[in-house]
């Protein structure tokens, strides 16, 4: 078994650990880095994929692991019955727009198996994450209202919120859904609340600007996958948007968020770096290739993707994700990838997770109806 180090030394700031939680669909531990950052101590953790599970088990060697099927596992799981928070992000294939968005898609049923376990373990609180559609789009609506209903006869009142990663510190732009539940009668998380912890994220050359070309001892990974430019390219206002290239792997503006990193990385859907650009400052050539193809002006010199432009690394990947320095993925490089753009920002996790434990000690910040994202619900009927 292979093991992939990233360049960020494993460091933890959460303050005290007094709170207790149950982690599900863990991945590599993503979202038990934000909740161990926010302060939860995470008791038991749930992960099928076993990549995954021997990443989540080299970085967090405190909390149980139990590998497999979490329907085949529920017994092992909610024995921990009472904690204060039950936090996972169910795999979302079937709700995802990269992929076919089958309702029927037995991943899909997932998020029901997440609901069995609070139903069953009673926490004060729990966070449901998944891609921004089962939050928008109206052919998910059933899932929703059922989710809904199910935690409100459980006791809980459930709130929506659909979250950019870029606006809590994560340099990307990555949208997603908060399935947000405290018991009823309690005090519930709001808008505000989570607006306290937001923070302004860097760049993408303030994030990953330090590591150095691809194969150099600070960004010691490389991507293999090629580069060429696509022979009928598809093109939109911006450079960075659009099909310019081989695969669905867009280039990506050094002085902007990155894109969301998706979980299929590591082939010709990786997102593309310009080094010139990025490291020497020197003017992009994706800019100046895409000017070209909107005037109908290419010359000769726009004949063959530059050496120049390559795939990002997973080094720059976890970074992106926020994970922290030093954090250890195993496996082979395109599961490691997989591992890193399934999970959720480490630090918008946390960011989260802050929010829920201010609702857990009572506090209340003022918010206007016209604040709240989607809706905002007390009823499972709306």
């Amino acid at each position: 078994m292979s093991k992939i180090i990233t360049p960020r030394q494993a460091e933890y700031s959460g303050d005290n650990m007094a709170l207790t939680s149950i982690s599900l669909f863990s991945g590599c531990g993503g979202m038990d880095v934000g909740a161990r950052n926010a302060g939860y101590m995470v008791l038991v953790a749930s992960e099928l994929d076993k990549h995954a599970c021997n990443s989540f088990r080299r970085n967090h060697r405190d909390t149980i692991l139990v590998e497999g099927d979490i329907n085949q596992n529920m017994d092992q799981i909610c024995q921990h019955e009472g904690v204060d928070l039950v936090f996972g992000g169910p795999p979302c294939q079937g709700f995802s727009v990269a992929g076919k968005m089958k309702l029927g898609d037995p991943r899909s049923k997932l998020v029901f198996s997440f609901c069995e376990v609070v139903e069953r373990t009673q926490p004060r609180a729990f966070v449901l994450e998944n891609v921004k559609a089962l939050g928008t789009l109206a052919k998910f609506e059933c899932v929703r209202r059922e989710i809904i209903k199910r935690m409100y006869q459980a006791g809980y009142n459930t709130k929506i919120y659909v979250l950019n990663a870029g606006e809590y510190g994560v340099p990307q732009n990555r949208e997603r859904v908060f399935f947000i539940g405290t018991r009823i009668g309690q005090t519930s998380v709001n808008l505000a609340m989570l607006e306290t912890f937001q923070k302004e994220a860097k760049t993408l050359r303030q994030a990953i600007g330090h590591l150095g070309p691809a194969g150099s001892q600070g960004n010691p990974h490389i991507t293999k996958a090629k580069i060429t430019l696509a022979t009928k390219p598809i093109l939109r206002r911006s450079p960075y948007a659009g099909m310019m290239f081989n695969g669905q792997g867009r280039p990506l503006n050094p002085d902007a968020w990155s894109s969301t990193l998706p979980a299929s990385m590591g082939g010709n859907r990786t997102p593309i770096i310009d080094e010139e650009h990025l490291y020497n400052d020197k003017p992009g050539w994706v800019e100046d290739y895409h000017a070209k193809l909107m005037s109908g002006d290419v010359s000769t010199e726009f004949k063959e993707a530059p050496k120049r432009l390559r795939r990002m690394t997973i080094d720059e990947a976890a970074i992106i994700q926020t994970f922290p320095i030093g954090y250890v993925f195993e496996g082979p490089q395109s599961r490691v990838f997989s591992q890193i753009g399934n999970a959720v920002p480490c630090d918008l996790a946390g960011a989260v997770f802050r929010s829920v434990k201010m609702a857990l000690n009572g506090k209340t910040l003022e918010h206007t109806q016209s604040q709240l994202k989607l809706f905002n619900t007390d009823s499972p009927f709306g």
